[in-house]
């Protein structure tokens, strides 16, 4: 089966998974999606993340998902560019989720990183998603 927007699915295995409690999820891996979950570990959202080898040895991203309190720590987790509309961003105007508190995951010519990283290293690019 051919997914449109792999990006999207991630991020909506990600969110369905904490809707019911799942300790983990697991999806097809690609580099991006590594970066993504990169990210999101880096910034504290997940617990860990690991790539491996799955039927046909295709490799397989395995997200543990991280609770607190017993309530998710991923709020939201939301697709902003999508294969139908990409939104690109410069330096100066990327987003700023809650006041702050939030995070964007902006894909710069330097890699994928979080928008606080992007503006610190003088990066624009596509805005991916924004997670709080």
């Amino acid at each position: 089966m051919s997914i449109s927007d792999p990006i999207a699915d991630m991020l909506t295995r990600i969110r369905n998974g904490q809707r019911v409690s799942l300790p983990s999820v697991s999806m097809p891996s690609s580099t991006k999606k590594e970066s993504i979950a990169k990210v999101l570990l880096d910034e504290g959202y997940i617990a860990s993340y690991r790539v491996e080898a799955g039927e046909n040895n295709k490799p397989v991203l395995h997200v543990e998902l991280k609770y607190f309190e017993g309530r998710p720590v991923i709020e939201e987790i939301r697709r902003v560019s999508r294969s139908g509309l990409r939104i690109y961003r410069g330096k100066g105007s990327l987003p700023k989720v809650q006041g702050g508190l939030g995070i964007a995951i902006v894909s710069t010519s330097a890699g994928v990183m979080s928008d606080r990283v992007a503006r610190a290293g003088g990066h624009g690019g596509e805005v991916l998603c924004i997670v709080s």
